[in-house]
């Protein structure tokens, strides 16, 4: 069993004003370091599969057709091995 982490973001450039309103409500709260705010989405699947290799190409199929936009967004991922 496999635990995979995947990420999905805008890509950078893009205006993130989700992002950004957040990194204005936390200024406004006294969190003046703040540099940056990026938004995004954080999903967990845990799936079967013969290898880490299977795994990936599926996560990656994953992606392409349903989790991520590939023209705004950027999708990553992390795989871990479920004891």
């Amino acid at each position: 069993m496999w635990l995979v982490k995947i990420y999905v973001t805008l890509k950078k450039g893009l205006l993130d004003a989700q992002g950004a309103a957040t990194q204005n409500a936390l200024e406004s709260l006294g969190f003046k370091e703040i540099e940056e705010v990026r938004m995004g989405k954080y999903i967990n699947i845990k799936m079967k599969g013969q290898n880490r290799q299977m795994v990936s190409q599926r996560v990656e199929e994953m992606g392409k057709k349903l989790l991520a936009n590939p023209v705004i967004e950027d999708f990553n991922y992390e795989i871990e091995v479920l004891k």
